[in-house]
């Protein structure tokens, strides 16, 4: 797959130009537009600087796999292939190591305390990922399923591993757009199989 020119939404989702959806996310211009800016400056920016690309893609196809959908999967494993194709079968071992259900975790605000939920917490392994793509996994991993658990000592683990202020900003970012485009895709998806076909919309009129 290639991101050349195309609007990812509407690719990860499989949505054909002059189609219905199509239509329909047309009618959301700004929207549209934003998000694939998004998709531009977090994933392919001009210039990635200490946050190469190899990996950005790699937290996105972990992320992708997280979810449980299989055509971003494809697409971002692609796309971390042509950068650093040895990273691709790891990448995609360390999601499915990781997969679970969530979100969950536990809440310090004594208020909150009996909504805590137990989870699997999950750390990436730094022998075969290298320890900075190690920890860039395992806050990706905790954003996903236990971002109540985002606190302090989690970034120190991202310092720890070589990475500076911005660049951990800017991952925090990609999680958070990644889950926003998944969850858009694949709404989107669902919207499509659960649209009438023509002939159903024949017999109904």
């Amino acid at each position: 797959m290639s991101s050349d020119n195309a609007d990812i939404i509407d690719l990860l989702a499989g949505i054909a130009p002059g189609s219905r959806l199509a239509a329909i996310r047309g009618n959301r211009a700004q929207a549209r537009e934003n998000a694939q800016r998004s998709f531009e400056a977090l994933l392919e920016p001009a210039d990635p600087g200490t946050f190469p690309l190899s990996e950005r893609y790699a937290v996105a196809a972990f992320v992708a796999r997280l979810h449980g959908f299989d055509a971003a999967t494809d697409f971002y494993a692609d796309l971390l292939g042509d950068e650093a194709p040895g990273l691709v079968a790891l990448v995609d071992e360390a999601a499915l190591s990781g997969r679970t259900q969530g979100p969950y975790g536990a809440y310090r605000e004594p208020g909150l305390a009996t909504e805590s939920t137990p989870g699997l917490v999950w750390t990436a392994d730094a022998a075969a990922l290298g320890e900075r793509l190690a920890a860039a996994l395992t806050h990706a991993h905790l954003l996903v399923f236990r971002p109540r658990e985002s606190r302090p000592e989690a970034l120190q683990a991202l310092v720890d591993a070589g990475w500076s202020a911005d660049d951990i900003v800017s991952l925090s970012q990609l999680v958070a757009f990644l889950s926003f485009q998944l969850r858009t895709a694949w709404g989107l998806r669902a919207l499509a199989s659960a649209a009438p076909t023509s002939s159903t919309e024949g017999s109904r009129a």
